[in-house]
């Protein structure tokens, strides 16, 4: 007869004590430590492209950008995650003074793979929801030129729009400008092959 190990809890002090000292990231899921996922070669390349360009269009305005290693606490549902990459309107609300969790992305991306795919539309998403200062969701696919644009309405409601196909563009609505699909995508070479 097997008898299961029950699993082991971490405070949320326990968690942030290992993190600091770790080589790899893990998300905190109230008393559940996750390991992250590596990334792709083309799951990098289209974080470096729009951190670059989301850095080039907010330029000289209030908001900054970040990649993945800066994890968001949401205080409502006791949990740690990491996007892949946040933007913030101001400087960023940190959790109990720690410099290495904030409180409040304006907007968050994440660049959907097989294995995190149906997390990242689902649970990860309904976690994020609950930060009141988040206004954008976008979801990038790594399989072609797809971005789906989740937006916060007044009365808590999310509509969702997607732009599709190299001569795409989506807007950012922290500023007036757009972003191209192509630039996105530039230099990953199943989809480049594309136009």
């Amino acid at each position: 007869m097997t008898t299961l190990t029950p699993q082991k809890t971490y405070s949320l002090q326990d968690y942030q004590r290992l993190e600091e000292n770790s080589m790899e990231r893990h998300e905190y899921h109230d008393g559940e430590i996750i390991p992250m996922t590596g990334g792709t070669v083309d799951h990098a390349c289209i974080i470096s492209n729009l951190i670059f360009l989301f850095r080039l269009a907010l330029q000289g305005t209030e908001f900054e950008v970040f990649g993945g290693d800066l994890r968001i606490w949401v205080p409502k549902y006791n949990r740690g995650l990491y996007p892949d990459l946040s933007i913030f309107q101001g400087k960023p609300l940190l959790n109990n003074d720690r410099r290495d969790e904030v409180l409040n992305p304006c907007l968050l991306v994440e660049v959907l793979s097989s294995s995190t795919e149906a997390y990242d539309r689902g649970q990860k998403f309904r976690f994020y929801r609950a930060i009141p200062s988040l206004q954008i969701y976008l979801l990038f696919s790594q399989n072609e030129p797809l971005v789906e644009y989740y937006h916060r309405r007044e009365n808590d409601q999310w509509v969702l729009s997607s732009k599709q196909g190299l001569d795409g563009a989506f807007p950012l609505p922290l500023t007036n400008r757009e972003i191209k699909l192509s630039e996105v995508y530039k230099g990953i070479p199943i989809i480049t092959e594309l136009e």
